[in-house]
């Protein structure tokens, strides 16, 4: 007998027009961009999100309980949602009701600690608790001062620490209590992983903070989960306590699903400085070891550049990156600063937290240099050509204490990067320093300020053309990139110094709710200066700045990124660009 299922599967319906009602607080634009699901606009017809789905408007909810809550509305309540159609086409209105309620704010912050611990060992909570007191409740900074915690507890090798939050309201003011106490003295008595095919057993195994005899903690396997599913070669991440063979022994059962961990990309631009391409083949789990290969080719008016790279995020299981790589880049600067170089180099790091927050990241780089000057230029410069080989030692220190990392809205990153010759055929120390500051002034005005300062100094006799410095066109806006700076016969030679220093401004609410465009203002200040081989070249201490806005609008091809740039200041020799857009997408 044959059974035969017809299933119709009926019309998709779009998003025509997403709603915000009741109680709200907070404008459409800012809330729109807290969601998953989006309008259907004509640029966005590649976009799954456009489409009516009842699991997606679930977490929509979700994420816009969790945005009110971050903000301090303690009460707010996702009343309903609603799809409704106005026509009788598949096209739908999306309704939100919210109610926000008021703003709490956290008046008190304080702990309770069994005294079977040692109290003076969490005496750096009081840093954080000083901090927040004052401010709008957020469950974000509930979670830091828990994390906060955990590292205090990982750091004393605590064992069988238990935790709970404990939050009494007094009218719009809350006070929180951190209770820290001795739980059940369980372990774990056997791990078993389900549902791996093509990753190693190693390799999870390698990312759970708990191993067989281990005392049970309920915080190290969330962190554990939490770095499994940052390796980013798992669909889904499972895990599962059941009982041992022994009343105070606990089996821990992980189960996976694996993703295809293979991204080809292919991306192009075009801009006031001309076309450009890129070809990128990924793979994050290679040979099933999660090892992460990258292939890399791109090209532009200036340059053509190939690479091959390899990163072992976990390295024997320490919890350490280690990456090795090779690159290949023909630079072609003949008609701007009167040189053309092909270096290949390669290179082996490892990056590891030193400290709290704290990165710690030395490598080795060898280069081999070919370095060809044009016939026009200076002697000098002509006397620069040949062919070098470097062999360098180099480490970098990185403190990152951001919100986050993708457009952060407070906190403060800061690096320092240096090249020591170990053997070079014209020997240089070169330094890098970068800090940045973000402020979220409010919900409409995120502010920044950032300072870039880099030196190179030749240790034998002079710096190496093609290893000269240039300012980053995003430090130093409305110049063209390349062109200020030292000049040797009509060719901008680059410096032994660069500095800058942008304040910014990002203005998410600027411009109408229906727009799809962000917008930011700028004041930029820069200077690069000094050429060891000619002090004549270099002697122009003039900083340059600069103001201006930058937009990015979204369109069906890709974001379009216009600069709009007024130079205030500059040095005779200096090109400047008061507009400059720059188009592109990847498929």
């Amino acid at each position: 007998m044959n059974l035969i299922f017809t299933i119709n599967k009926g019309e998709k319906y779009k998003i025509s027009k997403i709603n915000f009602i009741g109680d709200k607080k907070i404008k459409f634009k800012r809330l729109r961009d807290v969601i998953a699901s989006e309008e259907s606009k004509f640029w966005k017809f590649i976009s799954k999100n456009i489409y009516l789905n009842t699991e997606r408007i679930e977490l929509d909810k979700r994420l816009l309980k969790n945005f009110y809550l971050s903000k301090g509305y303690y009460n707010v309540e996702i009343v309903s949602s609603s799809a409704e159609s106005k026509n009788k086409n598949t096209e739908i209105e999306l309704t939100y009701s919210i109610n926000a309620g008021e703003r709490y704010r956290i008046k008190k912050l304080s702990t309770n600690i069994d005294p079977v611990f040692d109290s003076s060992i969490f005496a750096g909570l009081k840093e954080e608790f000083t901090s927040f007191a004052g401010e709008f409740y957020s469950p974000f900074k509930i979670q830091k001062i828990l994390k906060k915690i955990d590292k205090i507890v990982d750091q004393n090798e605590l064992q069988f620490v238990q935790q709970t939050v404990l939050e009494t309201v007094d009218g719009n003011n809350i006070d929180i209590e951190f209770k820290i106490f001795e739980g059940p003295k369980i372990q774990i008595e056997r791990v078993n992983i389900f549902g791996n095919t093509v990753t190693s057993d190693t390799v999870i195994r390698s990312e759970l903070l708990l191993d067989e005899g281990d005392p049970y903690s309920k915080l190290k396997l969330s962190k554990s989960i939490s770095e499994l599913r940052a390796r980013n070669i798992f669909k889904q991440v499972q895990e599962k306590i059941v009982d041992g063979s022994e009343k105070d022994l606990k089996i821990l059962e992980i189960t996976v699903e694996e993703k295809p961990t293979g991204e080809i990309a292919a991306g192009a631009g075009v801009g006031t400085e001309g076309t450009s391409f890129s070809f990128t083949v990924q793979e994050n789990n290679y040979l099933g070891k999660g090892l992460m290969v990258d292939a890399t080719l791109s090209a532009s008016e200036e340059s053509l550049r190939g690479g091959l790279s390899m990163s072992n995020p976990n390295f024997n299981y320490s919890g350490n990156l280690v990456y090795g790589g090779i690159t290949s880049t023909n630079n072609d600067k003949l008609k701007s600063s009167g040189y053309e170089n092909t270096i290949t180099n390669l290179n082996i790091g490892t990056k590891f937290e030193q400290y709290e927050d704290l990165y710690l990241t030395p490598g080795l780089d060898l280069s081999f240099d070919d370095l060809k000057v044009d016939s026009t230029a200076s002697e000098k410069l002509k006397k620069q050509a040949g062919e070098f080989t470097e062999f360098n030692f180099n480490y970098g220190l990185e403190m990152d204490k951001r919100d986050r990392s993708f457009m952060p809205t407070s906190g403060s990153i800061m690096s320092f990067s240096q090249s020591l010759p170990i053997f070079s055929d014209e020997p240089s120390l070169f330094n890098r320093f970068t800090f940045s500051k973000y402020y979220g002034f409010s919900d409409d005005v995120i502010g920044a300020i950032k300072f870039y300062g880099a030196t190179i100094t030749a240790l034998d006799d002079d710096v190496r053309l093609s290893k000269r410095l240039n300012l980053p066109g995003r430090r130093l806006r409305g110049f063209e990139s390349g062109k200020i700076g030292p000049v040797d016969q009509g060719d901008y030679v680059g410096g032994n110094y660069a500095s800058a220093l942008n304040f910014e401004a990002q203005l998410p609410n600027l411009l109408p709710e229906a727009t799809q465009t962000d917008v930011a203002a700028f004041v930029d200040l820069g200077n690069l200066w000094s050429v060891d081989y000619d002090s004549s070249a270099g002697s122009s201490s003039k900083i340059r700045s600069s103001v201006g806005v930058t937009t990015q609008l979204y369109t069906p091809i890709g974001p379009v990124n216009f600069v709009l740039a007024q130079p205030i200041s500059k040095a005779e020799s200096d090109k400047t660009q008061t507009f400059k857009f720059q188009i592109g997408t990847s498929f």
